[in-house]
């Protein structure tokens, strides 16, 4: 198995991961129902901000901490959510990629995911 690479390795593995999101019974509602994520916008953001963590291209433009807000405030994100995210997101490297960067991937992943589990708690405290 090759390492993540390439823009085009970046890809492959966001598509893979969001397809098993989309279908997922556990927090693809956050997706669907709530976020009603427009799939054709969201991928390439997806594509460019693991660019950015992996590879240092600073093509992703945005906050993922905002657009997560307004969805936690409809049905709370918990941290099992983001512990459901990241063993999604961990077995779809894993099956498709095996080095540094996908060990990088993973790593990257967990630290977004309890930072983002941390803050999502916060909001719904104040």
């Amino acid at each position: 198995m090759n390492d993540l690479e390439t823009r085009e390795d970046i890809e492959l593995l966001v598509n893979k991961f969001y397809q098993k999101i989309q279908t997922d019974n556990k927090i693809g509602l956050f997706f669907n129902d709530i976020g009603k994520v427009d799939w054709s916008k969201h991928l390439p953001k997806m594509y460019d901000f693991w660019e950015s963590i992996l590879f240092g291209q600073m093509t992703y433009k945005g906050n993922p901490m905002r657009v997560h807000f307004p969805i936690n405030e409809v049905k709370a994100i918990d941290k099992e959510h983001f512990e459901h995210w990241i063993k999604l997101w961990s077995e779809t490297v894993e099956e498709n990629f095996s080095g540094k960067n996908a060990d990088l991937a993973i790593y990257k992943a967990n630290n977004i995911a309890n930072l983002m589990a941390y803050k999502m708690e916060m909001a719904r405290k104040l």
